[in-house]
């Protein structure tokens, strides 16, 4: 598995590792699974990915939201597929809950869904703000609070539900997971010098931009696809939504975008960091690509070899 933050650089190497061990890439992303939404989620091309076969990107239409459940079990059947090809499976991508869940086979709570409540909570966000449902969250289940932005309503909404139905946290149940994975494991982080890190998240921005991130978010909205959908709440589809609908000026809604994306690569580098299989690779840039991906074969040549 290859890990790290937003821009740090995962794709063009997983491409070269890929090609080099007879691969199939499976993305570890929660936002390249929608149709449709490409420039904002960074998504490969398909002329980029080489002939090399990529799963779980344009899976579902931004209506249907996606859920770790859905990518853990599509996961465990990609990796036996491929297994049996005789081809190695390759987990790329930045989001710690799904690749976490994949790795160790996290159990998911049983509290079923409760549309009532969901709708009752939604409903209090709306009146009162985000913050304010954020502080329901941090009165019952402050560790969840601390790992949750106050922006990510579906999973604090999620974890508020827990909590009504079955007494207990989503925290403690995370915490009573087995740390047993079924798989042998060979997980690679990748992260960089934090200012040079945030530049590259700046200037992809920047990139997105110039590709026609805003036609694309208006041909979204233009579609019906409204902006409290799971898929709308992705980082530079709700800043530039806002922007579109008046509530933002388009300075303003940029300048969040790129505060908002350096946070959330913030937040990827503390979920991996308590991955204690992981082997970082703490320089990863373009001076250093040649060294690093050096030490990386060296790695995965050990873990194979085992």
């Amino acid at each position: 598995m290859l890990l790290g933050p937003t821009a740090v650089g995962k794709t063009r190497l997983s491409l070269e590792l890929a090609e080099a061990y007879n691969a199939e890439i499976i993305s570890g992303d929660s936002m390249q699974v929608y149709r449709g939404m490409d420039i904002g989620t960074a998504k490969i091309s398909t002329e980029e990915m080489n002939g090399i076969p990529h799963h779980l990107i344009d899976i579902h239409d931004p209506e249907e939201a996606y859920s770790v459940a859905e990518f853990q079990e599509q996961g465990k059947r990609l990796i036996a597929e491929i297994s049996s090809r005789g081809r190695l499976p390759f987990i790329v991508g930045g989001t710690g809950l799904y690749i976490e869940s994949l790795c160790y086979g996290f159990r998911f709570s049983e509290a079923v869904a409760d549309e009532a409540f969901r709708a009752e909570q939604d409903a209090y966000a709306e009146t009162h703000g985000a913050e304010a449902l954020h502080a329901r969250l941090a009165a019952v289940d402050p560790a969840s609070a601390e790992r949750l932005h106050p922006n990510d309503r579906r999973r604090i909404i999620r974890a508020l539900e827990i909590h009504h139905q079955m007494g207990t946290t989503l925290s403690a149940n995370k915490a009573e997971q087995t740390r047993e994975s079924p798989y042998e494991l060979c997980l690679i982080g990748l992260t960089m010098d934090r200012k040079i890190l945030y530049k590259r998240i700046e200037d992809r921005i920047d990139q997105m931009l110039e590709q026609g991130l805003i036609a694309e978010v208006r041909g979204l909205l233009d579609k019906g696809y409204h902006r409290s959908m799971v898929a709308m709440q992705g980082l530079g589809y709700k800043e530039i939504a806002a922007y579109l609908e008046g509530e933002l000026t388009y300075e303003e809604a940029v300048t969040l975008l790129k505060r908002d994306t350096r946070r959330f690569a913030k937040r990827q580098l503390s979920w991996f960091r308590h991955m204690k299989e992981i082997e970082w690779i703490e320089d990863f840039n373009e001076q250093n690509y040649p060294g690093n991906l050096a030490k990386i074969r060296e790695i995965i040549s050990r873990k194979l070899d085992r």
